[in-house]
């Protein structure tokens, strides 16, 4: 059974860190529709002046955070020691956990296209150590009539990146002008599409760029390009958590009272659990 679409959200303009530009798509009022994703960033742009102030120092906790670029680059740097950058087709992977402090610098290219996701933690997984992965080595599946590409988790046997806390399978997936496409998915998975670029018919129903499309139960989807145009869209599923949710800006806890910690800990200095391996 295919699945069809439950809901749409389309994203808007808006800043965030020191005076980023990007298209802000999920975020606090979305969480039980699209559980287990929190939030969802996309930049698009080809003025490095809307995204090069980036997003200095600051503090994450019970959250994984996924940035994915199909153009740009992005140097990540935390206080744990890691550094990294990723560039065109590449992906970053950290882990929050018990508190990590961290900055990612967009740097000046041609053209800046990607995503940031945040990943919820389960509970029994929010204090967890913090860690930080590149994501080089993508492997694709080329279709008949698209590209898949393998961020994390499975396609078709073929394996990408795997979390160690929620079996997360994301997707990049390049359709060509004027054809159609079905996909499988995991039938315990809820399942979630990006429009990166372009506008899509998902399940026959007209979807536009920059829309993050929530999906009912079923073992595969349907879409097709429109207007004689490609299109780039992300594919994100995974097991519903269905938990409790606390946010309050960078930090993601299931209570009040874990919430309220986590900012008492920042103001007196104890939030960061680990340090730097000497």
């Amino acid at each position: 059974m295919e699945r069809k679409i439950r809901k749409k959200v389309t994203g808007f303009q808006t800043q965030d860190g020191a005076g980023v530009k990007l298209v802000r798509v999920l975020g606090l009022e979305t969480v039980e529709e699209y559980d287990p994703f929190l939030m969802l960033d996309s930049f698009d742009s080809k003025n490095p002046a809307d995204y090069t102030k980036g997003f200095p120092f600051h503090p994450h906790r019970g959250i994984e955070t996924i940035t994915y670029l199909a153009k740009g680059r992005i140097k990540h740097r935390d206080h744990l020691g890691n550094e990294g950058v990723i560039g065109e087709g590449e992906a970053q992977w950290m882990t929050a956990g018990s508190g990590i402090m961290h900055e990612e610098m967009p740097e000046a290219s041609e053209e800046m296209l990607g995503v940031q996701l945040w990943l919820n933690l389960p509970a029994a997984h929010k204090m967890t150590s913090p860690e930080y992965n590149d994501i080089r080595d993508i492997q694709e599946v080329q279709e008949e009539t698209a590209l898949v590409r393998v961020v994390s988790g499975e396609y078709k046997n073929v394996k990408g990146f795997q979390g160690k806390y929620i079996p997360a399978d994301f997707y990049d997936i390049r359709l060509m002008e004027n054809k159609e496409f079905t996909f499988p998915t995991k039938a315990e998975n809820e399942v979630y599409l990006f429009l990166l670029k372009g506008d899509l018919e998902v399940e026959g129903e007209f979807c536009k760029e920059k829309t993050a499309v929530a999906l009912e139960c079923g073992e595969a989807v349907s879409v097709k390009s429109v207007e004689g145009k490609p299109a780039e869209f992300l594919v994100f599923s995974a097991p519903k958590l269905s938990e409790s949710v606390v946010w309050g800006g960078p930090i993601v806890m299931n209570t009040q009272e874990e919430l309220r910690q986590a900012f008492y800990e920042l103001q007196n200095g104890t939030f960061v659990k680990e340090d730097a391996k000497k």
